[in-house]
């Protein structure tokens, strides 16, 4: 007997009417007092929204307290809190209310934020009003903070009366209906309830220099514009047709995308269309550079690096080890070889889908020896000239992994203070071979 499929927990979602009270709702529209509309809209909305599945509501009201004049830029308050079958009391008290105070639509918004229990239900806001702030706030500011504490939605806002003019200071806030319109009360229950169906989907488009999106494989970070903060941290990938892979991000922020290649590219401003899929184009061509080296008979290679910088530029951008292919943005490179000598490539080019490699030649060993310590260095004769590779230490015993090359080194022993007791001797150094100097006598 087969068991039967198991379905999805559908998840809760949360609506806070925010219900105006304020003096204003007293005037006229359309033959009888603002309120009254507001009060029936609110009724048809509750209604319709109570028949979903897993829905809870709560009810806050502003200007509901403190008579205006002079009112109170605090008069917002909590009425009832979320709950399940709480819908008949959230009515008593609307039909209840009376026009009283002041507009405190920033403070009231703000509050909103504490009024949610968690941030795993869909938390949304219906605000019902018939005018604008009052106090000097900024309701776009208030959104900011929403987002910071965690509560994610775009709150409907239900105008009655409300001038064009009047109407864009909540463009920034969320959804804007006119209560004018026959379609307002239908749209927003649409909105609210598609929230938990439409997510908002992010396709990462690296982009090659044929504007292909063929880059992947690339640890990306959304950064939060405002606050600086993370907010998500994702590696790059391609799905199974071939395509960036879909992920799902909050779309009431604006994000600055960080693509962690080597340089790493980055896209501000980024604004997401909610309930669709976005597309979010980064140019990201990259070559691969390999560093190689043989491993010799003996270990005289060590584990030296290789530091790649920005050709002009003497900041470090990575330090790369032999034959471990890395990515790099198409571009002019220069790689540092931290061999004794450095070995250099400057002026390098990068490929997009390409690889360069690069080969350096293994190392030598030199024994130094003498007969107690001193001071001198190690030089390289190259086209004429001496250049200094490094100097001895202070023990009778040392060993030098050297490139190939023509060399001399000089020893002066402690004990003897004049200049004229310089030691000087040349030596050469081949690839995994040993070469020894005595520094006992001239």
């Amino acid at each position: 007997m087969s068991m039967p499929a198991q379905t999805k927990p559908v998840k809760t979602t949360r609506v806070l009417f925010v219900f105006d009270a304020s003096n204003s709702m007293k005037s006229q529209y359309d033959g009888k007092p603002r309120i009254d509309h507001a009060k029936v809209l609110f009724n048809r909305l509750i209604d319709s929204l109570a028949k979903l599945k897993n829905y809870e509501f709560a009810l806050r009201m502003y200007g509901s307290t403190v008579k205006y004049p002079p009112g109170d830029c605090n008069d917002s308050k909590l009425i009832i809190p979320f709950s399940k079958n709480n819908v008949a009391a959230i009515k008593a008290k609307v039909a209840a209310a009376k026009p009283t105070g002041i507009t405190p639509i920033e403070h009231s918004l703000t509050q909103s934020a504490n009024d949610f229990p968690d941030v795993k239900a869909v938390n949304t806001i219906i605000l019902i009003t018939d005018g604008i702030e009052e106090c000097g706030g900024d309701p776009c500011a208030a959104k900011q903070k929403l987002y910071e504490k965690g509560i994610i939605f775009k709150p409907c806002i239900i105008g009655i009366g409300l001038t064009k003019e009047q109407a864009k200071s909540f463009d920034c806030v969320g959804n804007y209906f006119s209560y004018e319109d026959k379609n307002a009360f239908t749209d927003v229950v649409n909105v609210v309830s598609s929230q938990q169906m439409n997510k908002t989907s992010v396709q990462v488009n690296l982009l090659d220099l044929g504007a292909k999106p063929l880059e992947t494989n690339v640890n990306m970070t959304f950064y939060d514009e405002k606050s600086g903060q993370v907010v998500y941290n994702y590696v790059h990938s391609m799905n199974k047709t071939g395509n960036p892979d879909t992920v799902l991000l909050d779309e009431f922020r604006t994000y600055t995308l960080v693509a962690h290649t080597i340089p790493p590219v980055q896209k501000t401003g980024i604004t997401l269309n909610s309930g669709v899929h976005n597309i979010i184009a980064l140019d990201a061509p990259q070559g691969l550079l390999e560093i190689k080296r043989e491993k010799g008979l003996y270990n005289f290679n060590e584990k030296v690096k290789c530091v790649i910088r920005k050709s002009g530029d003497p900041g470090i951008l990575n330090v790369q080890t032999f034959n471990n292919p890395e990515k790099y943005i198409v571009g002019t490179y220069d790689v540092e070889v931290l061999t004794l000598p450095r070995t250099y490539f400057n002026g390098l080019n990068i490929n997009q889908t390409l690889l360069k490699s690069l080969t350096v030649a293994d190392a030598g060993q030199l024994t130094v020896k003498t007969k107690e310590s001193g001071d001198g260095c190690i030089l390289l004769e190259e086209k004429g000239e001496l250049k200094w590779v490094c100097n001895l230490e202070n023990k009778n015993l040392q060993q030098f992994n050297l490139q190939p090359g023509n060399y001399r080194v000089t020893f002066r022993t402690k004990s003897l203070k004049q200049t004229i007791y310089t030691i000087e001797k040349k030596f050469s150094v081949v690839s995994n071979e040993t070469v020894e100097v005595n520094l006992f006598s001239n």
